[in-house]
């Protein structure tokens, strides 16, 4: 190792803050970090969702340290690891939870870093404790109350000698403080405060998992807190913020108030597409698990979808069913030396808006979209007003797909080729996950974009029988983006909670709100 690291020089250790749970408020600079990054050594408190921006290729260490629980990896070990991955000329990221150097021991593992001759850089992180208190309602400073605050580590035993704490002075030297890993020391923290002079019933907000969909709050006073944190179960990770910027959470809490805060819901949609469906749900508080129940992949044979390609001035209309179709179909037409210029002559119709808005990124614009129901039914209607007989009709699509549509327009006198560009397939693995978190009854919701995902997600669950279907789906709403997938759904021997009236995801996603703002109402 000393060989290679004299060749080739030592790597570098980037310290990076993940930040307090939320994977979005990381910086642009921990992130552009990751995306480089050769070998990660990340904490519990880092959000695992943090590791997607890391190339695939890189080396992962668990480095987490649990209160109460035996160590992955001791502070030494950690040290050690770092200096010897930046010997062997790797680029490191070492992503701790929070800010680095604020109760997170980044001191001394850059000092460890510097006697080794290792070069290091430091990325702060937004530390838990503005975070806690940002996202439970809470200012720690405010012109009206206080212009002063402390952080303090509650990790530290308060009666131990030669304790670097001066609860003399902190207790009242300070408008708000806040204690990190507080939970464990809590009677004792309060039972110091009060008897060096803060007043008992000063306001205190104890924040567990802060800016995560599991986030908790409760508020007493420091003669109540103990109790409250007690009967309400509250454990590490907490913080505890002290002061009278508590009172001001009645008025300016938002985190918790979101009308999605504290739901679980399965997405069922391909990891390609969830994104919009994903997004809109976590920014309405949703907590997300995205489980995709297709695995898309090209058909087999593009034998009569080629063959078509040569003489698209024959048709008079393309008919696009869905976003695959759209992007597979795409694919093929420039393998083949093709652009949209080629599809001047056939109109452009399409099943739904997001379709209609996919295709224009492409350079095509559609001309028939249906106006009462984006479904194979309504797109089929649309076009029958158009006139069919005796009209050349392309359906890109997937390989197994509802005939409704192609059936329809041949009886109205169509001539309809139907050329499969993709099918779709049940994924490999995760069912063990995916069952593991039905069981554990912590699910409030799964969505089905389409009949594929219902089937697969069926097929993944693995259920025994109806009865256990049932049984894992107790309790659990059903969100379906329109008929025809509502329709599955129930022939399962289900029932769909949640249906919108216009079958589009942010109208799905509306319905979903609507959905539990009626059922808190």
């Amino acid at each position: 190792m000393e060989d290679q690291a004299k060749k080739h020089g030592p790597g570098k250790v980037y310290l990076v803050g993940a930040g307090p749970g939320d994977p979005g408020l990381i910086t642009v600079r921990g992130r552009q970090l990751l995306e480089r990054a050769e070998v990660v050594i990340y904490d519990y408190l880092a959000s695992t969702r943090l590791l997607r921006h890391i190339p695939k290729d890189a080396e992962l260490v668990y480095a987490g340290k649990k209160g109460g629980v035996q160590h992955t990896h001791t502070q030494e070990e950690i040290n050690q690891m770092l200096v010897d991955y930046a010997m062997q000329g790797k680029m490191v990221v070492r992503l701790k939870g929070g800010d680095p150097f604020i109760f997170g021991r980044g001191g001394e593992e850059v000092q460890q870093l510097a006697a080794a001759g290792v070069p290091f850089e430091v990325v702060p992180g937004v530390t838990s404790a503005t975070a806690a208190a940002t996202y439970a309602g809470i200012p720690i400073t405010h012109r009206d109350y206080t212009a002063s605050v402390a952080f303090i580590t509650g990790h530290e035993d308060p009666t131990k000698e030669n304790s670097n704490i001066d609860w003399a002075r902190l207790a009242t030297g300070a408008g708000t403080l806040v204690i990190y890993m507080g939970i464990k020391n809590l009677p004792i923290i309060v039972d110091h405060l009060i008897n060096n002079g803060r007043d008992p019933k000063t306001p205190v907000a104890v924040v567990r998992w802060a800016s995560t969909p599991e986030q908790q709050s409760v508020v007493a006073t420091l003669d109540t807190i103990v109790e409250v944190v007690r009967a309400n179960g509250i454990k590490p990770p907490s913080l505890v913020i002290v002061g009278e910027v508590v009172k001001l959470r009645d008025t300016i809490d938002w985190f918790e108030k979101r009308p999605l805060f504290g739901k679980r819901i399965i997405v069922t949609r391909t990891r390609e597409q969830a994104s919009d469906l994903v997004a809109g749900l976590e920014e309405a508080g949703a907590d997300c698990l995205e489980y995709s129940t297709i695995n898309i992949q090209p058909t087999d044979s593009y034998e009569i979808l080629d063959s078509e390609l040569e003489r698209l001035d024959e048709y008079h209309w393309i008919v696009f069913t869905s976003l695959n179709g759209v992007d597979y179909f795409f694919q093929r037409l420039y393998a083949r030396g093709m652009d949209a210029r080629n599809l001047k002559g056939p109109g452009i119709a399409v099943v739904g808006k997001s379709t209609a808005e996919l295709l224009l990124k492409y350079g095509v614009k559609a001309d028939l979209i249906p106006s009462a129901s984006y479904t194979g039914e309504g797109l089929a209607e649309s076009l029958l007003d158009q006139g069919m007989e005796g009209r050349n009709i392309l359906i890109p699509r997937a390989e197994l797909s509802r005939e409704i549509l192609p059936e329809t327009l041949r009886g109205a006198g169509a001539r309809v080729t139907v050329a499969p560009v993709y099918k779709n397939v049940p994924p490999q693995g995760r069912k063990d996950v995916l069952r593991a978190e039905l069981e554990n009854g912590k699910v409030n919701m799964v969505t089905f974009t389409s009949s594929s995902t219902v089937k697969n997600f069926l097929t993944m669950v693995d259920a025994a029988d109806q009865q256990e279907l049932e049984r894992l789906m107790h309790n659990v709403k059903i969100a379906a983006i329109g008929p025809i997938t509502a329709k599955t759904v129930t022939d399962s021997g289900l029932k769909v909670d949640v249906q919108p009236p216009i079958y589009t995801i942010p109208e799905l996603i509306q319905a979903i709100v609507r959905y539990y703002a009626e059922d808190r109402a």
